[in-house]
């Protein structure tokens, strides 16, 4: 049995690292923290160009319905490469709620980026101000929503509002949308720890002290292989939720809750020793990591924090 990911989807991957690479996304970031969305919608307009935003949207809305895995691929090099917006909500969220709506065709596009809130685990909607579209999901219930309150969050690209119902509510599948928004965000924590520990790696035969470059000391060795553990086992984690999704798996919940909690720690672990590595500079906002470290920090949380899902993980076993 062969678990590897097939060529088409390795090439998926290595297109979309091609386009972000050079697309300058930490300038992008820092743009859109700074209120200025240009260059990251330009960002956006490259994903949709490679399919990425039509993944889960349906064929009959110029969609391409993939599977789960493909979900994931991408997710993980947007999360490597700190792709600002509301990547999950839009991505894959909003298409499984609007899975019968004619506006997913707007989705596919990209010509429509949407958000999305569903109480009481994603009680607000992030970058609400910059969507064109605002969801509130609950209880197999989706409605269009009106933005409230803008409230700060950790990660400066990801304000948080407050949001109102203000149409009419339409049957969906809310349990199966808030899955997909916990594998999403999984895999980009993944992409992000595999970003930070490809940054200290590179760091770490850069820098001397001592006389020394510093990945010649055994304690900076050990301290990476063990980021490069923990991403490597959070990833098969994530790839099996992503598979228990796509078969309507009984043990989806329990699969999707285990790849987030080992996706958060990894991550976790990763921007730990990358401050480690790096010293003094990453805190600095002009070093690229600093945006990788704010935005794991708010991905720990985004579509619930680790101790709902390891209270989920123990609900299930």
């Amino acid at each position: 049995m062969n678990f590897e990911l097939d060529e088409q989807q390795r090439d998926f991957a290595a297109s979309i690292d091609a386009a972000l690479g050079a697309a300058d996304v930490p300038a992008a970031v820092r743009a859109w923290a700074a209120g200025d969305t240009t260059p990251g919608r330009k960002v956006w307009a490259q994903l949709a160009d490679l399919g990425v935003t039509a993944l889960l949207v349906p064929e009959k809305f110029d969609g391409i319905d993939a599977h789960p895995v493909d979900l994931v691929v991408a997710m993980e090099r947007l999360g490597y490469w700190a792709v600002p917006g509301p990547v999950t909500e839009s991505i894959a969220v909003a298409p499984v709620l609007l899975a019968e709506d004619e506006r997913g065709a707007g989705l596919a596009s990209g010509e429509l980026i949407a958000t999305v809130a569903q109480p009481p685990a994603v009680p607000r909607a992030v970058n609400a101000d910059v969507a064109g579209l605002t969801l509130l999901a609950a209880d197999g219930q989706v409605s269009e929503a009106t933005a409230g309150a803008g409230h700060e969050s950790v990660d400066p690209t990801r304000t948080l509002f407050d949001v109102t119902a203000s149409g009419a509510a339409s049957p969906a599948d809310t349990a199966r949308a808030y899955e997909f928004g916990v594998l999403a965000t999984a895999a980009q924590l993944v992409g992000a720890g595999q970003a930070m520990l490809d940054q200290s790696v590179e760091y770490a035969t850069q820098r001397s002290q001592f006389g020394r470059i510093i990945g010649s000391y055994q304690a900076i060795k050990h301290k990476l292989a063990d980021v490069h553990i923990a991403v490597e086992l959070a990833r098969p984690l994530v790839y099996g939720a992503a598979l228990a999704l796509a078969d309507a798996s009984p043990d989806t919940a329990r699969d999707v809750s285990a790849a987030k909690v080992a996706a958060a720690d990894a991550a976790l672990l990763a921007a730990r020793s990358s401050l480690q590595t790096h010293g003094a500079i990453g805190f600095t906002q002009e070093h690229d990591l600093s945006l990788l470290l704010l935005r794991v920090q708010a991905l720990r949380s985004a579509w619930g924090d680790p101790t709902l899902h390891r209270r989920r993980l123990l609900e299930a076993l």
